[in-house]
């Protein structure tokens, strides 16, 4: 069998190819430092987990991570984790929450509502009111709503078809890096 190697942003991934529908949005988000794959996959397909997503908001910030390892108020984030300082920066910047019992859920999936909370925190973005509500707004948690729509506002989400959003869905990593890069974009 033959494997397909597809060169995006300046490295080489096995797990997807040009005609997938975020080949253009993960080549322009690894060139730009947004993000990086698990050795020579990108996973795709896969969920973000929120250590990941905190590293991305870290690199979207231009944030020396490293500065800020080290110990961390949350037990489930060890100094010598790879994503200590990415978790120590936005919960010291109050971009990102913890789980509510002393863990930061590092490993955990990231929802994509938390998303939008956390894009919406660290752009300090709020909802115009001028967005049409999904058609599942009722399945978005009171404390995410204005940052969901504030997100869409500024296009930086879309919605998931048929005019949904599915707000407690766990984020993708294409989705996510398509986030991600559309706030960079936008110059967030």
């Amino acid at each position: 069998p033959m494997a397909t190697i597809t060169f995006a942003g300046g490295a080489l991934f096995t797990d997807f190819t040009f005609e997938d529908w975020y080949f253009t949005f993960v080549d322009r988000a690894v060139s730009a430092g947004l993000f990086t794959g698990r050795g020579n996959e990108f996973d795709p397909c896969n969920n973000i987990t929120r250590a990941e997503f905190a590293a991305a908001l870290a690199n979207l910030a231009g944030v020396d991570a490293s500065a800020y390892s080290g110990t961390s108020c949350f037990s489930d984030v060890s100094a010598t984790d790879w994503y200590s300082g990415a978790i120590n920066w936005v919960a010291s910047m109050g971009y990102m929450n913890g789980m509510g019992d002393g863990t930061f859920g590092a490993s955990n999936s990231i929802t994509r509502e938390q998303i939008c909370v956390a894009l919406a925190n660290y752009a300090g973005l709020s909802s115009s009111g001028n967005s049409a509500a999904f058609n599942d707004d009722s399945e978005i948690a009171p404390w995410a709503k204005s940052a969901v729509y504030a997100c869409r506002d500024l296009g930086i989400v879309t919605g998931m078809g048929g005019n949904t959003f599915a707000p407690k869905s766990n984020a993708q990593r294409a989705q996510a890096c398509t986030m991600v890069l559309k706030a960079y974009d936008l110059g967030l």
